[in-house]
């Protein structure tokens, strides 16, 4: 229960910072570093790091470098970052020798940054209600 509290409240904090921000931490991040730890796989038009609030044993974020708001705000202009973001997905598994995985986007109310980023989850069981 007190496990449960302290993940709210700091989940609660985390959003408000990031809907209150003026400008998108996550191209801050991309354009001025600054990760909490060394990107695991980037490309000239994709990012992809360690989530800092992992739900899984695996927990890895991948990014566009460009700004795409939401999956409900893709177009055709984002077809190549979209592509490539799978891409990179599919490296990592290669990488990490992954034999099951899930791959994630979230939007409305459960997207926490208003940057489209793709969640690659694996190991063990996954919290989703974290997520």
């Amino acid at each position: 229960m007190i496990k449960t509290l302290k993940f709210f409240v700091k989940e609660a904090g985390l959003r408000i910072k990031y809907m209150t921000s003026r400008d998108c931490i996550f191209c801050k991040l991309i354009n001025d570093g600054g990760w909490a730890s060394e990107p695991i796989l980037e490309t000239d038009s994709i990012v992809a790091v360690s989530d800092i609030n992992p739900v899984a044993d695996v927990h890895i974020l991948i990014i566009p470098k460009n700004h795409i708001e939401s999956v409900l705000t893709i177009g055709e202009k984002d077809s190549r970052d979209i592509i490539e973001m799978f891409s990179v997905a599919q490296k990592i598994v290669e990488e990490k020798k992954l034999e099951a995985f899930r791959l994630a986007f979230n939007a409305g109310r459960f997207q926490h940054v208003p940057h489209l980023h793709m969640h690659l989850l694996a190991g063990g069981k996954v919290q989703w209600s974290k997520l």
